[in-house]
């Protein structure tokens, strides 16, 4: 005969919190915290003064938990990698704190409260053009790409660059060609991003077993393309002045941050070091960031003007 341990009050109320921890943590909040970013972008982007700010929270709802259960599908099916490397070995999944049930689970209902949410607040393109991003990162990324090609963070980027069109379908119902140039700049800032990130972290993914470009060319190789993209991003990041959806305003922030990104490539290719693509990993962030800002800036901006 065996005994029944019934945990006491003090234990449940200190579970249930760490519990809750490790489920948001599945959700790789920073990441998905610029995902969101870039769809407001695309949302305020959309309308010539501010939008609908009902359909907009519904929109930032829907996208939000959509994008969360693609990063804990992400965590569910990379478990094991995640498990061989020091920058993910902490996720609750790799440790074993969460079962594969409880995550997919978790997945599926975040995924099926955004649709659900963004079908019926927002409009049915919005939901279906956001479950094509989340089956583009969850599947075709994570478990196809990923694992087989080094040119995985090229291929799978499309999906991570949809959040902008995301936003603007929000409040239009359409699919515009601003949208789609925010989308492409996303695009070709993805690899030179990733990229300055698995310079530093290439025993990781050696480790892994990932054929992540550092791990099947060299470092040298990789640091040429990171500065060829960010050259190709340079000229992607000139298309909003160009096309006429923003002005001067942008166009000054542009090439200043543009300065910087391709300086710091030029740094990492010419003279590298650890820490160098750890600061241009982290500039990126801050340049894609500072960059959508100023396009918003210039769209309210322009008609003072």
């Amino acid at each position: 005969m065996t005994d029944t341990v019934v945990p006491s009050a003090s234990a449940r109320a200190t579970s249930l919190p760490s519990r809750a921890r490790q489920f948001y943590a599945l959700t790789k909040p920073r990441v998905v915290q610029l995902i969101v970013f870039c769809a407001v972008i695309g949302m305020l982007m959309a309308a010539p003064g501010l939008p609908d700010l009902t359909l907009a929270l519904a929109g930032t709802v829907g996208i939000w938990l959509v994008a969360a259960a693609a990063a804990a599908f992400n965590c569910l099916v990379e478990q094991h990698i995640d498990a061989r490397m020091a920058r993910t070995a902490w996720r609750p999944t790799a440790r074993g704190q969460l079962t594969n049930v409880q995550t997919l689970t978790f997945a599926t209902v975040l995924c099926g409260a955004g649709s659900i949410v963004l079908y019926v607040f927002v409009n049915p393109l919005t939901m279906w053009l956001t479950f094509a991003t989340f089956v583009g990162y969850a599947i075709v990324y994570t478990v196809l790409l990923k694992p087989m090609t080094p040119q995985n963070i090229v291929i799978g980027g499309a999906s991570g660059a949809m959040p902008p069109v995301l936003g603007w379908a929000a409040i239009r119902g359409d699919v515009g060609a601003e949208a789609l140039i925010m989308c492409l700049i996303i695009f070709l800032w993805t690899p030179p991003h990733f990229w300055s990130l698995a310079l530093y972290r290439a025993d990781d993914y050696r480790r892994s077993g990932l054929p992540m470009l550092p791990v099947t060319h060299g470092l040298e190789f990789t640091r040429l393309h990171v500065l060829l993209y960010t050259l190709v991003l340079f000229a992607g990041t000139l298309l909003p002045f160009i096309y006429g959806m923003s002005g001067v305003v942008y166009l000054l922030c542009a090439l200043v941050l543009n300065a910087g990104f391709v300086g710091h490539a030029w740094r990492l290719w010419r003279t590298y070091s650890d820490a160098l693509a750890r600061r241009t990993f982290r500039f990126s962030i801050l340049y894609l960031s500072l960059l959508f800002a100023a396009l918003l800036v210039d769209h309210y901006l322009r008609p003072l003007l």
